[in-house]
């Protein structure tokens, strides 16, 4: 679990201490985008060129940002700013994000009227906070956008924004906007304005968007893998449909919470040896900072099973649950892993209040199927009847 506080510099750079190292804090798209675009409007209407600009964001912080790319005319204004994720490993870092401003002579309720051009996607799947067809732009960047526009903005000036992240559309394969049903380009995103490093938070509200989706196809169940491999042996050996699967790493309780919340009515927990054997122990954040009696608990498993002292012991000495597991299956110890399975999902079904039904499927470093289940059995069974 992070354990993370925020401090300033002198020049007001902002770090995050994540476990005892400092991280720079970045920007999101969402503050570029109003950046750039309070900018476009200051120009357009002094036609004078600005080199930075400075906004409030929704943490409640002003920030100043440099304006690069300047291009001013009778007709508009244009102008971009640079993405910086800060350290955070972000895949739109060092993009330019322009805003195009023009004005607009029609009446109209709008005063601020915002369209998209290159590189910004357009969401396609219900379960977003933007409607379908409409442009990937989140309704708390949007609101920046408007709010800081409006304040420059005469009361009699109408404007229109056209926003546009050159290279978007290949950048956007690289994240999690396919997955999302957003095609064609990047999102402006951001909740507080700020890039946190390393942030959970934000993988977390990827994965809990990825849920939104599937309960708006109508989908009741689900399949819990902790990574690629767990994805790829869901679909190859259990020949469960990918829309079903949802990779969630380390954070089983929360997406055990957001299941609940998003009225999901089953749930096939799908993992490693490594992985399951955290949750039979009662660990809902298996990342090995978090929790980590791996050995215990199979050492543990083993005893119920008869092992003696000394295999006890041998299995508790091991570094890999790969190397633990040679050992229980030398030894005949292999209804081990049936109690793991059956003790992980209980685990599961307790988790929730007994809200949703649970089954685990354990699996090892070859890919071979160590234990399912009954529920498990019965609930991939149903999903795969659901899709032919």
């Amino acid at each position: 679990m992070e354990e993370c506080n925020i401090i300033k510099s002198n020049d007001q750079t902002k770090y995050e201490m994540v476990n005892g190292r400092a991280y720079r804090i970045g920007y999101s798209t969402g503050s570029c985008a109003t950046a750039a675009s309070k900018a476009a409007v200051l120009m357009l209407l002094g036609e004078k060129k600005v080199d930075k600009i400075q906004i409030r964001i929704p943490s409640g912080d002003l920030i100043t940002l440099p304006i690069q790319d300047v291009e001013i005319t009778k007709a508009y204004a244009k102008c971009a700013v640079v993405k910086d994720g800060g350290d955070d490993p972000d895949v739109t870092s060092g993009l330019k994000i322009f805003a195009k401003a023009s004005s607009i002579y029609e009446m109209g309720e709008e005063r601020v009227v915002i369209s998209t051009g290159e590189g910004i996607g357009i969401v396609t799947l219900a379960g977003l906070k933007v409607g379908i067809g409409q442009p990937a732009i989140n309704p708390i960047p949007r609101n920046m956008i408007v709010s800081e526009v409006s304040q420059i903005l005469p009361k009699d000036r109408r404007i229109h924004l056209e926003l546009s992240i050159p290279n978007g559309e290949e950048i956007a394969k690289k994240t999690y906007n396919p997955k999302l049903g957003v095609v064609g380009g990047l999102s402006i995103l951001g909740t507080t304005g700020l890039v946190r490093p390393m942030s959970e938070e934000a993988w977390k509200d990827s994965l809990a968007l990825e849920l939104n989706i599937m309960r708006a196809k109508g989908l009741k169940s689900a399949v819990f893998t902790f990574g690629n491999i767990g994805e790829g042996f869901s679909k190859n050996a259990l020949f469960i449909d990918k829309e079903y699967i949802i990779t969630i790493s380390n954070f089983v309780g929360f997406m055990l919470d957001k299941a609940v919340e998003k009225g999901f009515e089953s749930i096939v927990l799908v993992g490693h040896l490594g992985k399951i054997v955290k949750v039979a122990a009662g660990n809902f954040h298996t990342h090995s900072r978090v929790s980590d009696a791996r050995m215990e608990t199979l050492g543990v498993y083993a005893s119920i099973e008869g092992a003696s002292r000394g295999i006890v012991e041998e299995i508790m000495s091991c570094k890999t649950t790969d190397a633990a597991a040679s050992i229980i299956e030398e030894n005949g110890l292999t209804r081990v892993y049936e109690r793991i399975a059956e003790t992980a999902a209980n685990k599961c079904k307790e988790y929730t209040y007994n809200k949703i039904s649970c089954g685990v499927v354990l699996f090892n470093e070859m890919d071979s199927l160590l234990s399912m289940t009954k529920v498990a059995e019965e609930i991939v069974t149903n999903i795969r009847r659901s899709y032919g």
